[in-house]
């Protein structure tokens, strides 16, 4: 077939991510330590109030399908009034899955959104380590959901700090 480019494996995943928009070694270890302590600080403390599973999953967007479930239900028009009830704050991919068509489409979805996203991997164990945030064994995507809790706050001063670096 002419004028089709041949497929490179090896080529990243988003051409036009920069190589600082990846959370790795001490910097991974910095933002899941404060995305932990924003989960610790904003469980309700009531005794009555849901079991951890459940509050967790109104927090947070898990899994591949889940957070493209919710991307795709926000609207691309950011003029447009009428939001859905859920929206994302940012979304945490790991890059070093396989497949990489697994987590491919998120970038560009989350993109037309407005959601920023941030990319991690850690030598085949990122998926482990982000699994265990959200009480999981792996996980390849969250998205973290839009609450104004502490978890909020966190997430808010690593974005503007990544932005101004």
């Amino acid at each position: 077939i002419r004028g089709v480019a041949p497929i490179n494996p090896e080529k990243k995943m988003e051409g036009s991510v920069k190589e600082s928009g990846y959370y790795e070694g001490e910097r991974l270890t910095h933002l899941l330590a404060l995305v932990q302590r924003g989960i610790e600080t904003s469980k309700p403390s009531n005794v009555n109030s849901l079991p951890e599973k459940l509050w967790l999953k109104k927090q947070i967007a898990i899994g591949i399908n889940e957070v493209t479930r919710v991307l795709e239900r926000m609207k691309p028009n950011p003029t447009d009034t009428r939001q859905p009830p859920v929206q994302l704050q940012v979304v945490i991919v790991v890059t070093d899955c396989k497949p990489r068509m697994l987590t491919k489409h998120i970038p560009n979805l989350a993109a037309s959104r407005n959601v920023p996203v941030l990319y991690i991997r850690d030598h085949k164990r990122a998926s482990l380590r982000l699994g265990e945030l959200v009480k999981l064994k792996t996980a390849l995507a969250i998205g973290v959901k839009a609450r104004g809790n502490d978890l909020n706050l966190s997430l808010q001063q690593i974005l503007t700090r990544d932005d101004t670096s």
